[in-house]
């Protein structure tokens, strides 16, 4: 969705009849992005990505069919077979899509949206699904009914989603878009510049630092999205970054080191003042037991520990066994 902010300015300002395609409802289609949406007008443009591009022709022949006056119009698409085959989609499904006019989404939308920060947009259906309204939900924003409660639950999650709720008075689409995690790695070497291009592939953001200070000041510049991947073995260096990342309340706090590293951490903290609590959040050793040995690996194990810890997901973590850290 962030990517089609510009395009959907540049449509407002040139007057251009555009519309918002997103999903209320999916069944099948195997792994899909969350955030997958696309701009289409009346003569067929379609910038974006939903679906493979396998609907587009008949999203913008919805859009050309909407009576003036619909501010949403919900159609049902769906692909099996050879279709789905020839469009590289996992597998065949069927979704509720909806379509809104640009005109219907609110300015302050795309303003959150293209500066980054975390925002969810509200649209609440009438019961012919023809007519819509839609506001834009910060995280910061207290909740007012369900739809408010939700978003701040999706917000949280650190990642894209999308649920549909059912009321008396018709159908609430809520659609979250977090701000990307931002790791903030402690200590260079091979095994950072790695986890850099990991967190790339994912979307997120990354830097690496090589100070407590430094760290201290990327952490609460970034402390809505920040994820700390510590490296360093540094006394001087560790468990002062520890600590800050900690009192910052950062979702993910993460120490590389072996169970005696840990172990020395650990005790650096408890002087520092840092209580039992706050001690287990700290995912140290770090990562998922994959049984990782190369550098590669073990960067994929930290990042997947990431997204698991992010997501509110169970997993095996190495913190949590007892034998040996290297496959």
């Amino acid at each position: 969705m962030r990517e089609l902010v510009e395009t959907a300015r540049q449509w407002l300002a040139e007057g251009r009849a555009g519309y918002l395609a997103r999903p209320v409802t999916e069944q099948g289609f195997g792994p899909r992005d969350p955030a997958g949406a696309v701009l289409v007008d009346a003569q067929g443009e379609c910038v974006g990505a939903l679906y493979r591009g396998v609907f587009d022709a008949e999203l913008a022949a919805e859009a050309g069919a909407m009576a003036d006056g619909d501010t949403a119009r919900v159609c049902e698409v769906s692909v099996r077979g050879a279709e789905a085959v020839a469009a590289k989609l996992t597998c065949g499904g069927q979704a509720e899509i909806l379509l809104q006019p640009l005109t219907a989404i609110p300015a302050e939308w795309w303003e959150l949206l293209g500066d980054g920060a975390g925002v969810a947009l509200v649209t609440r259906l009438n019961d012919t699904a023809d007519q819509a309204v839609s506001e834009a939900v910060r995280a910061t924003d207290a909740p007012r009914d369900d739809a408010g409660r939700r978003a701040g639950e999706l917000l949280a999650t650190r990642r894209p989603g999308r649920d549909a709720l059912y009321g008396e008075s018709g159908l609430v689409l809520v659609e979250a878009y977090p701000s990307a995690p931002y790791v903030v790695i402690g200590g260079g070497g091979e095994l950072a510049e790695i986890i850099e291009r990991q967190a790339a592939l994912l979307g997120w953001g990354a830097v690496t630092v090589e100070t407590a200070a430094q760290a201290g000041k990327v952490l609460g510049d970034h402390r809505d999205a920040a994820c700390l991947v510590l490296l360093s073995h540094e006394p001087d260096f560790d468990v002062p970054t520890l600590r800050t990342a900690l009192a910052l309340g950062i979702p993910y706090v993460g120490a590389l080191g072996s169970r005696r590293t840990t172990a020395r951490r650990r005790e650096g903290l408890v002087a520092a003042g840092v209580g039992e609590a706050q001690l287990g959040l700290v995912h140290g050793p770090i990562g998922l037991d994959l049984g990782a040995r190369t550098p590669a690996e073990t960067a994929l194990a930290i990042c997947a520990e990431i997204v698991g810890v992010l997501s509110g997901r169970e997993t095996r973590a190495l913190r949590d066994s007892d034998g040996p850290l290297r496959g």
